[in-house]
């Protein structure tokens, strides 16, 4: 084809050079139009193309909502092939922390109980220490169902200081009790005198960590919410702990501990043998 240019400089329609003109063209001879709708930005995790839907929580716990949500999801039946549809965010990271801070406190109290039994040279002992523990861990739930507060990483955390401190209260007890055990006396005697004796230092222990807790558990401050739960934790958790110590560890010992035989009868007996020996040879 030639195009001409008229005297203004204006280029004219172009003209067939035999001068038919050739059939229009359309666009559905080569394309389909239709209308619909993309998304304007494409979004990628761990390469995956994803659409994130975002939510907030208002007036409920997060555990909760993420757990109405998986179930809403689960209801939604079969899921078209390559589609599948994950929670993540904050629940996410929830859910990791509490994987994270339950193996912590069954690694704290397993760790504990393997030093107890180095300590004492003996499995058995370490055992009736550790009788504290259901205690704690009851007493921790009891408190959070009263105060109404949610199982969270702080009330976790508090669980593991009631944990610690009332293991640390029954190992003070049954050392007395062993140390008077080694004095003479029987082992109802010994459990009786060792939670009569040291009724005040583990009085004063779990009491001045119960005060000291008890601002953080009340939330009087700007933002204390945060912490309420750490603190309430501990609180429930070392009152009962407290009662387990003075009550069913010296009861659990005073029946588990009678054919335990003292340093002192130890001591005796092997003396007698090496002179029984002595005197035969």
């Amino acid at each position: 084809m030639n195009i001409s240019t008229a005297d203004t400089g204006t280029p004219t329609s172009p003209v067939p050079a035999n001068g038919v003109t050739p059939p229009s063209e359309v666009l559905g001879n080569v394309a389909t139009v239709e209308h619909d709708v993309d998304p304007s930005v494409i979004a990628h995790y761990t390469v995956q193309r994803v659409m994130d839907v975002n939510a907030g929580v208002s007036g409920r716990d997060l555990g909760s909502v993420s757990s109405a949500v998986q179930r809403e999801i689960n209801h939604l039946g079969k899921l078209p092939p390559g589609t599948q549809i994950t929670i993540r965010g904050q629940s996410q990271a929830m859910k990791q922390s509490f994987t994270t801070l339950e193996l912590g406190i069954l690694l704290a109290i397993l760790l504990v109980y393997l030093l107890m039994a180095a300590n004492f040279q003996s499995w058995l002992e370490p055992l009736i220490i550790m009788m504290a523990v259901p205690g704690a861990l009851a007493g921790v739930l009891w408190m959070l169902v009263i105060t109404r507060t949610t199982i969270n990483v702080e009330s976790l955390m508090g669980a593991i200081m009631a944990v610690g401190v009332g293991v640390a209260n029954g190992n003070l007890l049954v050392i007395f009790a062993n140390d008077l055990r080694e004095e003479g006396r029987d082992v109802i005697t010994a459990a009786i005198e060792a939670g009569a004796t040291r009724l005040r230092p583990i009085m004063m222990t779990a009491l001045a960590m119960i005060l000291g807790m008890l601002p953080m558990a009340l939330a009087l401050g700007e933002g204390s919410e945060q912490s309420a739960p750490l603190g309430r934790a501990v609180i429930g958790g070392l009152l009962v702990a407290t009662m387990m110590t003075l009550f069913v560890v010296p009861t659990v010992y005073s029946i588990f501990s009678g054919h335990v035989k003292p340093k002192r009868e130890r001591d005796a007996e092997v003396a007698a043998a090496r002179s029984l020996r002595s005197s035969s040879l």
